[in-house]
């Protein structure tokens, strides 16, 4: 609920949003990496865009690590149990 949301402390806003960018740039690798397994296997037609799909899928993954994307102290706690 969005009036959930705006009790939340800022610094709890930017670190739930920075977790859910780094959740969709892995899904985004995921996805790209089957693409390009699917490729492999000949399952989908490949004009070289099996190694671009790995490129992409590194990418992603670089560029969507934050070394300071740790757990937010008052949401150790709360978080326990979501995976």
């Amino acid at each position: 609920m969005l009036q959930d949301w705006n009790v939340l402390p800022d610094d709890i806003q930017i670190h739930l949003t920075q977790q859910a960018l780094l959740r969709a740039s892995e899904t985004i690798a995921q996805q790209a990496e089957l693409l390009a397994h699917e490729m492999d296997l000949g399952h989908l037609r490949d004009h070289g865009g099996a190694e671009a799909l790995r490129l992409l899928a590194a990418v992603v993954r670089v560029t969507g690590c934050d070394q300071t994307a740790t757990p937010h102290p008052a949401l150790t706690g709360r978080m326990a149990g979501h995976a």
